[in-house]
């Protein structure tokens, strides 16, 4: 399996090493322009608004013309994001930046799509996991980079980097990855919007969509407050914030080798995924009393199998139910779900980090994972009750 994703794993690892350095930093440099918390919700959500209409585009683009040709496209896009990035002279350009970057926007999508189609449905939850391998590493990297760029030379040069590495990564999906047109089937016509209703009114694939919507909505509120949460609680600046992000990496690496795969093997997918969702949400619960670095710390293993078991088993559940040929088209849609998720979230979760501090915040995170984990339960049930009765023998 290794060998047969390697290139794909290797895009991903590189394209999330430029991708790391922004998360920790971008609150830092939007409070540079003078702006104020809010307006990096408000950042993070313009990025969302952008890749909810342009992923189930790409998505289902992906499905007709294969994955490569839009990976090279979301790639150039990136590019010419993150160089806007670096020379912005205002606020005002790095909400255009963001617009750029998001409305090219199909990496995850595409990439899952592309994984789902060179694996076996028994393994796709394995696959998905080294996925996230080849994104911890990159987490693990990147905000550790970014820190020292900073710290020495300011953010210009950290956002030229990350230009940097997705030029690398358009050279190297161009020369080296394997073109995967996905199977040949019954395609959506439907785009955009209307193929989001389209697949909300399907029997199989509602439940899973609205789940994947819940956690995400949970997820997407968490982490535009990360970094504001760490300084609020921690008293941490952005060096000590990069670091922390790679430390949380190598711990997201270490669950992706070690449980994810073994674990789904084990008690099956389904169960897999909600382990993760319970997870989280004792993670939730009790990141308001973490008050020092030890309390935080002893926190951060419960967030880091809920994210490694949830991200891995979601998109596995959402390809199993697709059709043949919608693979690439049903997971845009799953991503511009997420997208909504990053649209509306920041901003509430930034006001209300502001306005009544991390136990609020967190509960809406909580509530929304407890949902998700609601849904999980409810199909699993489903699934042991419609399983054949045993046989005995006479």
């Amino acid at each position: 399996m290794f060998a047969t994703l390697f290139p794909i794993l290797g895009i991903t690892f590189i394209d999330i090493l430029g991708f790391s350095i922004l998360i920790p930093i971008m609150p830092y440099y939007v409070e540079h322009f003078g702006a104020s918390k809010v307006v990096v919700g408000v950042l993070f959500s313009t990025f969302a608004a952008c890749q909810f209409v342009a992923a189930p585009l790409w998505g289902h683009l992906s499905d007709r013309i294969g994955r490569k040709a839009v990976l090279i496209v979301s790639q150039i896009g990136a590019t010419v994001g993150w160089t806007m990035l670096a020379f912005a002279p205002s606020i005002v350009w790095v909400f255009a930046a963001r617009i750029v970057e998001g409305a090219s926007g199909g990496n995850i999508s595409v990439t899952q799509a592309y994984v789902s189609d060179r694996v076996a449905p028994a393994q796709r939850a394995r696959a998905f996991a080294w996925v996230g391998v080849a994104f911890s590493c990159g987490i693990v990297i990147g905000p550790a980079a970014g820190a020292l760029l900073l710290a020495r030379y300011g953010y210009t040069i950290a956002f030229l980097l990350a230009a940097a590495l997705q030029v690398v990564t358009l050279v190297t999906t161009i020369l080296f990855l394997p073109e995967q047109v996905a199977a040949k089937g019954e395609t959506s016509e439907a785009i955009a919007f209307r193929e989001i209703i389209r697949s909300l009114v399907e029997p199989v694939l509602t439940p899973l969509l609205v789940q994947k919507l819940a956690y995400s909505l949970g997820l997407y509120a968490w982490f535009a407050v990360f970094a504001l949460v760490l300084q609020v609680q921690l008293g941490f600046g952005v060096v000590q914030t990069s670091y922390f992000f790679a430390a949380f990496g190598v711990l997201s690496i270490i669950f992706q080798l070690g449980v994810v795969g073994r674990l789904a093997d084990r008690i099956g997918v389904r169960a897999a995924s909600n382990v993760g969702f319970a997870s989280m949400v004792a993670f939730f619960a009790i990141v308001p009393f973490a008050r020092d670095l030890t309390a935080f710390a002893w926190t951060m293993p419960l967030f880091g199998l809920g994210m490694a078991l949830s991200n891995a088993t979601i998109p596995a559940l959402l390809t199993d139910a697709a059709p043949e040929g919608m693979r690439g088209s049903i997971l845009g849609v799953g991503s511009s779900l997420e997208s909504i998720s990053g649209i509306v979230m920041p901003v509430i979760a930034t006001a209300v980090l502001a306005l009544y501090g991390t136990p609020w915040t967190t509960s809406i995170c909580a509530t929304f994972v407890c949902l998700a984990l609601a849904l999980g339960l409810v199909a699993q049930r489903r699934a042991t009750l419609a399983l054949p009765e045993p046989v005995e023998a006479e």
